[in-house]
């Protein structure tokens, strides 16, 4: 594995894999990996011979009170366990390289209405930052594919809806969440949680399984949602909002939709935790497929 830590490095190494005929595919982190992010990468793998993955912790996506400066960073550890992996290349940039004018003065990257609902309500501008840095890492890579978690389900989406409109000639792949044996999507933020919320923490996968199985049986979206707040209340969370959302493009679904998502945001103490659900509701039954 070859570590860069600016962006002629960067595609001094790119150019030579692409002179050598090479796909690249590309897997951005903000470092504090898991077996989650190991995912991804042989994700990356099954679709290029070049992975090239890129560790940075984005100040533009974190709100004034948010976590920024206390985020998990194991870069030693990190890099142990991109090279295991079989990363290729590694870009390691430090704030004045992905903002050299600074962070203030970049040129912002917005997607209006899709940016803006769920989590983007609960965290204005942090889907702005998002789409600025993956645009200006997308722009340095050149990947011919990029790798994305389905946990972030919205941000996935978002990356899509950007790479579409901007016409960016990169496939933005999803893979599905990796989850520990009780459910609980692994995340970094995970080990902010205490013992007693850490095993609380499973709840909310339970309780969007639980939503799912009550729209297939009829139920109204909107009625499952107020069930499902209040019984992640009850559980110990204070929930930000439970949604039932069209796979596509996260609208309110229609009567006739059938790709539906079940998307959650919760805190349990400390820690904010988000997570979802996919489903499909054949057109004849209403049963999941």
């Amino acid at each position: 594995m070859i570590p860069v830590s600016t962006s002629v490095a960067l595609r001094e190494q790119v150019a030579r894999r692409r002179r050598a005929g090479e796909r690249i595919a590309f897997v951005p982190t903000m470092g504090n990996l898991h077996a989650g992010h190991m995912e991804l990468i042989s994700e990356a793998r099954r679709h290029a011979p070049t992975v090239v993955t890129s560790i940075f912790v984005n100040p533009l996506q974190f709100g004034a009170n948010e976590d920024f400066d206390s985020y998990p960073r194991t870069p030693v550890e990190d890099k142990a366990a991109l090279e295991t992996a079989g990363v290729d290349l590694l870009f390691i940039p430090e704030a004045g390289e992905m903002y050299p004018r600074g962070a203030a003065q970049m040129t912002r990257v917005e997607v209006p209405e899709l940016g803006d609902i769920l989590c983007g309500a609960y965290r204005p501008g942090h889907f702005r930052g998002v789409a600025t840095v993956v645009n200006r890492l997308l722009n340095l890579v050149q990947p011919d594919v990029a790798i994305f978690g389905k946990k972030d389900y919205q941000q996935l989406l978002v990356i899509r809806r950007m790479v579409e409109d901007l016409g960016m000639p990169v496939a933005i792949m999803g893979v599905e969440t990796v989850r520990e044996s009780d459910g609980l999507a692994l995340s970094s933020r995970n080990r902010y949680l205490a013992a007693n919320d850490r095993a609380a923490a499973p709840r909310l996968y339970a309780i969007l399984a639980e939503s799912r199985g009550r729209i297939v049986a009829g139920e109204a979206p909107a009625a499952v949602e107020r069930w499902a707040m209040e019984a992640l209340r009850i559980a110990g969370f204070r929930p930000d909002y439970v949604s039932v959302r069209r796979q596509a493009d996260l609208a309110i679904p229609m009567a006739d939709d059938r790709e539906l998502v079940v998307l959650a945001a919760a805190w349990l103490g400390k820690t904010r935790l988000i997570d979802n659900l996919e489903f499909r509701l054949d057109a004849s039954t209403g049963a999941p497929v």
